[in-house]
């Protein structure tokens, strides 16, 4: 005999449903309907296991697909598997899908665009700059903290060329959680010249870098923007910035030359592969006075050594780092994760919630 017991802490009228591979992961099965016990307790027992069940894999949905159990990023949860089937098992289901889209749309956040030509005096050329509000910006007098991101491209919009972050909806549903509490700065990436913008240094294969140039774009011209028209909290314990690829290694070191403005770093699979220099930098980490964080993501199917130099930054920050007690470094590495816009946008709640708690 096997019992499945489930709690669920988002709890409400729907009926739970068991689906999985003693069933052909068939919905709305009345034979695998969950026995309620009580507001966010459900158990369904196994009497005999279905020979078909092989291996045991299942899934708890509140009807079909478009209310399948959701994992604590707000991402449909992997299948859940048995080997030994008997005894009691207890589940937990922390959030349900409860729209296509897996989110509320009434907390999806408030998108604007700052100015389709942007003037990024430093490197004589104008860039798109798009800021994601929270929900309810326009109905309170609060301020908020700032979270500057590269490659707005591929942030949030459904046609991206090379795919989304779909930053939008993770914020639609952090917000419908309580979390999420910050402005989103998205600033385009300049197209064909992505990496000589993105490059801290010159290389020989791309020539002069213009990552200085960028770096300075966004603290002496973009941050004050931001700050004047927008209800912003300034402070360095309130600003943040973050990236993808080359959009993570200008991060890294726009935080190496401006380590009085930035104090939270969202880093997913930087390009630290592009010049070695770059391990040799965070001896400047050493001039923070006050709290930092880094929340560094690597994959370990991206190929280029990502796996190693994620760490080799992380061992290089932490020896010639900071005093005691102010740096907090979350090196988070996923053996099956690959270079793409889709993992990055999975690791965001979790970084960002991390980040800003």
């Amino acid at each position: 005999m096997l019992i499945l017991d489930l709690f669920t802490p988002n709890d409400d009228v729907r009926p739970v449903f068991l689906t999985g591979s003693f069933n052909e992961w068939a919905t709305r099965d009345e034979r695998f309907k969950m026995v309620k016990l009580k507001d966010g307790h459900y158990q369904y027992t196994f009497h005999e296991i279905p020979s078909n069940a092989e291996p045991f894999e299942y899934k708890y949905v509140k009807g079909g697909w478009e209310a399948e159990e959701l994992g604590r990023d707000g991402h449909p949860a992997t299948n859940r598997r048995i080997v030994a089937r008997k005894g009691k098992v207890a589940d937990v289901v922390p959030h349900w899908k409860q729209h296509t889209a897996g989110y509320d749309p009434n907390y999806y956040p408030d998108i604007q665009i700052v100015a389709k030509r942007f003037n990024v005096p430093q490197l004589r050329r104008k860039r798109r700059i798009s800021v994601l509000l929270p929900w309810n910006y326009k109905q309170t007098d609060q301020r908020y903290p700032v979270l500057y991101l590269q490659d707005g491209q591929n942030l949030f919009e459904h046609n991206a060329p090379f795919g989304t972050w779909g930053v939008d909806k993770k914020l639609a549903f952090m917000a419908q959680h309580g979390k999420g509490n910050f402005i989103v700065v998205a600033i385009d990436h300049g197209g064909k010249d992505r990496i000589r913008e993105f490059s801290p240094y010159d290389t020989q294969k791309w020539g002069e870098g213009l990552g200085r140039e960028y770096a300075r774009f966004m603290v002496e011209t973009l941050k004050p923007y931001i700050d004047k028209q927008f209800r912003t909290l300034p402070d360095r314990e309130h600003t943040g910035v973050g990236g993808s690829s080359m959009g993570g290694l200008i991060s890294i070191y726009a935080g190496l030359m401006f380590p009085q403005v930035y104090s939270k770093f969202m880093i997913f699979s930087p390009s630290l592969w592009l010049t070695p220099r770059i391990y040799f930098e965070p001896m400047h980490f050493s001039a923070f006075s006050t709290p930092t964080k880094i929340y560094l993501y690597g994959g370990g199917k991206e190929g280029g050594g990502m796996v190693t130099n994620a760490k080799k930054f992380k061992d290089a920050v932490e020896k010639r780092g900071m005093a005691p007690g102010l740096l907090q470094f979350r090196l988070e590495i996923d053996p099956e994760g690959r270079h793409n816009e889709g993992r990055w946008g999975h690791e965001f709640p979790k970084a960002a919630e991390w980040l800003f708690t």
